[in-house]
């Protein structure tokens, strides 16, 4: 990948695997930053659907990503190549200035690493920062329907008590969203965590306005870590 933009030290890169609306948290960054310090690259970008396949394609039995494009088509690509473009991209980045980079992307990889740069990766550093937060409570963690909960459970694995989940997609109605938070609340969840890219500050508001519960919103944690190093 060729980056026409200098990379300033004072810029926050966002990585992920495709770029999609749907999990665009720019609008949280915003909060925070200013657009020009906000520089945004993604490892499939430029790549047609048949180099995709030839360069990203699992072999039988392999462990998988699954990557939403948004024309809303899915592939299932591998998570070691994935992770080795994903290695590749932050060498690049780090060889043009970067000094920050926020990986977004809802697989967990194990031995993504920078050399210069800060690295910031949810999986390692939401959990922590929610136990710390909320420690002997309840955490219940809503996910979208696009996260595998087997993965959700290894993830939150370290809470000081077990976490409940339940699945409900950002773009479904308000009634299914809160049927979720009470099925949380029925578990015993007395702080509730939106823990996937579509969910946005109204979809908290919204149900901690009715349940009367702190709601915490994963990307608003990341964005205010982010902007921290820049400020």
């Amino acid at each position: 990948m060729i980056f026409e933009e200098v990379i300033m030290k004072q810029t926050l890169v966002t990585l992920t695997i495709v770029h999609s609306p749907h999990s665009d948290i720019t609008p949280l960054l915003l909060e925070y930053l200013p657009e020009e310090q906000i520089f945004h690259v993604s490892l499939l970008d430029g790549l047609s659907t048949t180099e995709i396949s030839e360069k990203y394609a699992a072999q039988d039995d392999e462990p998988t990503v699954m990557v939403h494009f948004p024309d809303n088509r899915q592939m299932a690509l591998s998570l070691d190549k994935v992770e080795q473009g994903l290695q590749q991209l932050i060498g690049q980045l780090e060889a043009r200035g970067a000094e920050n980079i926020l990986l977004l992307t809802s697989a967990s990889f194990t031995h993504l690493q920078a050399h210069s740069a800060v690295l910031l990766e949810p999986d390692r550093l939401v959990p922590p920062l929610v136990n710390a937060m909320v420690e002997g409570h309840q955490v219940g963690i809503l996910v979208s329907n696009e996260e595998p909960l087997r993965q959700q459970a290894r993830k939150w694995r370290n809470l000081s008590q077990p976490a409940c989940f339940a699945v409900v997609s950002p773009d479904q109605d308000n009634e299914k969203l809160l049927d979720a938070g009470l099925l949380l609340q029925e578990q015993g969840a007395d702080v509730v965590v939106l823990d996937s890219p579509g969910y946005h500050h109204r979809h908290r508001d919204f149900l901690q306005n009715l349940l009367g519960i702190p709601v915490l919103l994963s990307n608003v944690l990341l964005a205010k870590m982010a902007a921290e190093l820049l400020v």
